[in-house]
């Protein structure tokens, strides 16, 4: 029964999608630009040159692209579903969470884990489309493809608790609508999804080393096109692993001081 409920929710977001059409349509549209231009962007910067930054054109193209592929695992349409916490917050209902027989922390990994697959089924065909097209290079080995899973997994598991503890900043403040939207550009800027974090200076490579951000996207699109080789692989996967550690203490904790924070008056 218990595994039946965790269905029904894991799917609230998946059925909204697919039940909506004209969205689904404009996903599709929108992959198919995002998808042509950054690889069009990147081919014309690499018209008159070989290797920049470590990496060359194939690289950086296959890079971009990925990116892109990767951002219908982070920026699907919670605000058409008012499921937002942030919304919750506004109006109000974030307390129906706290009422539920379902323990808030466990509806907010249900929904994260249907939205993820979701997004990866997206990911997964326009990445097979891109690879049949010439777009994207194959992984070069299949131990580079078995370590790119394994830190794509990782990668998704930072970046759900990246985007809890951003959520869970609405707890503690009355309007932040402006403060989230900075803290994504943020973390997208510092994970190298607007590009790879080998074009930017130095200081600035330095300081996104000791944020877990880089984690999330940046690390395993490095591994998969060889920017960073296979004998750093073991030690870029510990980063991560320790990251999810580190973060899931402090996101718990932080849910025990929400809930600290919620009110229900009334019946």
């Amino acid at each position: 029964m218990a595994a039946l409920h965790a269905w029904r929710v894991a799917r609230v977001t998946p059925l909204g999608e697919l039940h909506t059409p004209p969205r689904m349509t404009a996903v599709l549209l929108r992959l198919t630009v995002q998808v042509v231009l950054v690889a069009s962007l990147w081919r014309g910067l690499y018209a008159h040159t070989g290797t920049t930054a470590g990496l060359d054109r194939g690289q950086a193209v296959t890079y971009a692209v990925m990116a892109v592929l990767a951002s219908r695992l982070r920026e699907l349409d919670q605000q058409a579903g008012r499921d937002m916490v942030l919304q919750h917050m506004h109006f109000g209902t974030i307390v129906y969470w706290y009422l539920r027989p379902l323990p808030p922390q466990r509806y907010y990994v249900l929904r994260a884990l249907g939205e993820q697959l979701y997004g990866l089924a997206w990911a997964l065909g326009g990445y097979a489309i891109c690879l049949a097209a010439g777009v994207v290079e194959p992984p070069r080995s299949a131990a580079v493809a078995g370590v790119f899973a394994v830190s794509m997994l990782l990668g998704q598991w930072v970046l759900y608790y990246v985007m809890l503890v951003l959520d869970q900043l609405c707890f503690f403040t009355l309007r932040n609508n402006a403060a989230m939207l900075i803290l994504v550009f943020a973390q997208n800027l510092l994970a190298g999804v607007y590009a790879p974090l080998w074009f930017f200076p130095d200081w600035f490579i330095t300081l996104s080393s000791f944020l877990p951000f880089q984690a999330t996207l940046s690390v395993p699109l490095s591994l998969y096109v060889g920017r960073i080789p296979l004998s750093e692989a073991g030690f870029q996967l510990a980063v991560q692993a320790a990251w999810v550690v580190v973060l899931a203490l402090f996101t718990r904790l932080v849910w025990r001081a929400a809930a600290r924070r919620v009110i229900s008056q009334g019946g």
